[in-house]
């Protein structure tokens, strides 16, 4: 990477690997956490980027994910329970040329912080978000979450949860997200993917990644991680390519009437669907409702969709800032570079005591 020494003069420093990004810190997750995964994929990615370390900064909440900025050889902020999306736009907002990365959990993200999450979709800021996703609440020892299962059986729901499960893409979607996608932390090459994805991405980037907590939510994906399983309970999203799925991509996702999702076999013969009649999935449709549809397949009636659902280009709410800032700028009156004559211009008051004219 070629710097100025600041009299003129290029500097070459050397190329950043994955060691520059480890912090001196121990990391003390539980041993077999998911996040242990998460953090070495990113610690991986981030010198692929081409962004030196001090302009790299990951901002938490609170929970077992929230420590991730102690680890990352960067700079970084642990802030209060769900406001890291917050202090995430604060920061982006001052300061444009940082890449900003935002470290959050379901309970995190969905809960306390559920407000600040889907404005901070909507507004389209130019931050890089990644929810782990273990469907419980891990650090406060195993109570259940916006997105444990109905009937989820925990400390603080001994006869079984009655609330529905929010799905974290589904609710990026609605607040019309411009990137959302989803991958697991067993997956590591399709997960490094998705974190580069993510992190090019112009605008808010969503990323939800299944995360087992091997103490109080152990195997909450096995379902769908598990070898003899995989193919056929994961739908892998490929820009341009059909929806197809299962051993030898035997089955595939076609569309019904009302736009209804419908899982076929595919091939020739009887009971079979012809490919060219199976959905072919693009993640650039700007009406959100595709990705919608793809938000709510689920097992055991679907596969699990795993890749970008959508990805789609539209300003960055930063440079909209920037933007408006300047030309409010152009438009200043005269007085205001004197304070004084600021103060008394336009319409004044002059305030008399009572009685007296």
């Amino acid at each position: 990477m070629a710097m100025n020494d600041g009299n003129g003069l290029p500097v070459v420093t050397p190329a950043l690997t994955r060691k520059d990004f480890v912090s001196d810190q121990d990391v003390r997750w539980c041993p077999g956490c998911g996040d242990y995964a998460i953090l070495a994929q990113v610690q991986k990615v981030m010198p692929e980027l081409g962004v030196p370390r001090e302009k790299i900064v990951f901002v938490s909440g609170i929970g077992c994910s929230s420590r991730f900025p102690y680890y990352m050889n960067t700079y970084g902020f642990h802030g209060i329970h769900g406001r890291a999306p917050a202090i995430a736009t604060g920061l982006k907002i001052a300061r444009p040329d940082l890449m900003v990365w935002v470290v959050t959990g379901d309970g995190d993200g969905l809960s306390i912080g559920g407000n600040h999450l889907i404005h901070a979709l909507r507004r389209n800021i130019g931050l890089k978000i990644m929810m782990f996703n273990n469907r419980i609440y891990g650090l406060t020892k195993g109570q259940y979450s916006p997105t444990s299962e109905l009937g989820k059986k925990t400390k603080s729901t001994p006869l079984g949860s009655l609330d529905r499960p929010f799905s974290p893409i589904s609710v990026a979607i609605g607040a019309e997200a411009t990137f959302v996608a989803r991958s697991v932390d067993t997956s590591v090459t399709h997960l490094q993917q998705l974190v580069r994805r993510a992190a090019e991405h112009q605008g808010t980037a969503f990323l939800e990644i299944y995360q087992n907590c091997n103490v109080f939510n152990d195997e909450a994906f096995v379902h769908l991680t598990e070898k003899t399983v995989k193919a056929d309970r994961q739908l892998m999203l490929e820009h341009g390519k059909p929806l197809l799925f299962g051993a030898n991509n035997s089955k595939g996702i076609r569309m019904g009437a009302n736009f209804t999702p419908q899982v076929v076999e595919v091939g020739d013969g009887p009971g079979k669907v012809p490919l060219s009649e199976i959905t072919v999935h693009d993640e650039h449709v700007e009406n959100p409702a595709y990705a919608f549809m793809l938000s709510r397949l689920d097992y055991p009636d679907f596969p699990v969709p795993m890749g970008v659902y959508r990805s789609v280009k539209r300003p960055a709410y930063e440079a909209l800032i920037s933007e408006q800032g300047a030309a409010a700028q152009t438009k200043r009156p005269p007085q205001a570079d004197d304070m004084n004559r600021l103060l008394r211009s336009g319409d004044t008051w002059t305030i008399a005591k009572p009685g007296i004219v």
